[in-house]
């Protein structure tokens, strides 16, 4: 498939559903992952596996398209942001039907699905930095339909009073674009494989965010052995290079051992891996492959 998407507003969306998709399944498929699911095993889950993973991801791909599709050329107003919120909470719907009731992908559902929006509301030609003020602006209206729900990950950031994914998103995706980013590219241009480039991305988002799956897992002690371990694979040079490599499989054994699971970091890559193909950048370098299956 080439990079450059169908062009209208039906082949738009069609193209970002497939790349949104796509984004999840080769998240889930990178290895080694810290303490998450990948292609050796379920690292800290019982219940997920790689392949839940990806029928999880397919599942949503409905949901992207008629997020892409609604979304397109409108402007961020309450309106829109009720009907992404509709949208949005009838694919968690139909993702927990597919998974038989376990949450996969919740988070990537918030993440990526305002993504979708904000690149379908300039009819993707907008810089990723357009894109995230997009996602921002929506993020930041009130849904009033939203259920009032206290989810794991809110419960964290009200114990410990930290930002959770909210944030993130109300500020425009600064761990995408300020860390995983450019992470990515400068990894890329030194030398880096994909696989490396995207580990290291990931390392980038782990060394400063508040991951709330991690705190609901393993609390204050396994948030600073996530951050300073990711800190630690960046400054031994990247995966790239062997020190990094050991102090990313160092990591991985700190976050079995606390029973810890970055998902929110997870969740960010996949984002980054989305706004890398979609966004209208001089440094996007990365076309989607084909993969029979999407």
């Amino acid at each position: 498939m080439k990079l450059q998407p169908q062009t209208g507003e039906e082949g738009g969306a069609q193209w970002l559903a497939r790349v949104a998709t796509h984004s999840l399944i080769e998240e889930a498929r990178l290895s080694p992952k810290p303490g998450l699911v990948d292609s050796r095993g379920s690292g800290a889950h019982h219940d997920l596996t790689l392949s839940l993973m990806e029928r999880s991801a397919h599942s949503l791909s409905p949901t992207f398209y008629a997020l892409a599709l609604q979304s397109w050329q409108r402007p961020a107003d309450i309106a829109l942001r009720q009907l992404v919120g509709r949208l949005g909470r009838e694919g968690e719907a139909q993702m927990m039907e597919a998974t038989g009731g376990v949450n996969t992908h919740r988070g990537a559902i918030w993440a990526l699905g305002l993504l979708i929006s904000a690149a379908a509301m300039c009819a993707l030609e907008g810089s990723s930095e357009e894109i995230a003020a997009n996602a921002a602006k929506l993020a930041s209206l009130p849904d009033s339909a939203a259920p009032k729900i206290f989810s794991k990950g809110l419960c964290a950031t009200r114990r410990y009073r930290v930002p959770g994914a909210r944030e993130e998103a109300q500020q425009g995706f600064p761990h995408v674009l300020q860390l995983a980013l450019p992470q990515l590219r400068r990894s890329r241009q030194s030398g880096a494989t994909e696989q490396q480039a995207r580990l290291d991305a990931l390392m980038a988002i782990m060394t400063s965010l508040s991951d709330t799956c991690v705190l609901s897992r393993a609390g204050l002690e396994g948030l600073e052995a996530m951050q300073s371990g990711a800190r630690s694979v960046l400054a031994a040079g990247g995966t790239a290079r062997a020190k990094g490599r050991a102090a990313l499989e160092q990591l991985d054994k700190q976050m079995l051992a606390l029973n810890a699971s970055p998902g929110g970091a997870a969740d960010l890559l996949a984002a980054t891996l989305l706004i890398d193909r979609i966004a209208c950048d001089d440094a996007r370098v990365s076309p989607l492959p084909q993969h029979s299956h999407l």
